[in-house]
């Protein structure tokens, strides 16, 4: 379980005195814990495993927006905080999809949906967010799905 991977990976680097992954593994937990109190009012709460990838999901790309604008900004010194924090996140992510195996998922979707154009976009990307949510990311996605539709 997922679960259990992070507090092994935070009782890990609590004993190594490695302080910059203890932080990130520490930020991962802290965000989980926010999404469990979000689920309590939920109509349908997520599977854990789910809601703790949803959550590093997010992570992630909320780390990798952040090390673009640092970069812009010249700001090279907090851009290699955020690298951090993301190698430690991405090691708890399952494997994600390549472009090939996406753009097959699509066409494949596609034609059991029977979808033509892209008044049909919003039920192709709801299939594939409900195959394929935990191994893919939707952003890069939609840009594919848009384009196999037209």
């Amino acid at each position: 379980m997922l679960r259990d991977d992070l507090k092994q990976a935070q009782i890990s680097a609590m004993k190594a005195g490695d302080k910059a992954r203890l932080g990130a593994v520490r930020l991962i937990l802290a965000k989980v814990k926010d999404r469990e109190i979000e689920q309590r009012t939920a109509a349908r709460p997520m599977e854990d495993d789910a809601l703790i990838i949803d959550a590093l999901q997010k992570m992630a790309k909320q780390r990798r927006e952040s090390i673009e604008l640092y970069v812009k900004g010249g700001r090279e010194e907090l851009a290699e905080v955020e690298r951090g924090e993301l190698a430690v996140i991405e090691e708890f992510l399952p494997r994600q999809m390549d472009e090939a195996e996406t753009r097959g998922a699509i066409a494949a979707i596609k034609a059991e949906l029977g979808a033509a154009g892209l008044k049909d976009m919003g039920r192709v990307m709801a299939e594939l967010k409900a195959r394929h949510g935990t191994v893919l990311d939707m952003g890069r996605a939609s840009g594919w799905v848009k384009e196999a539709l037209q």
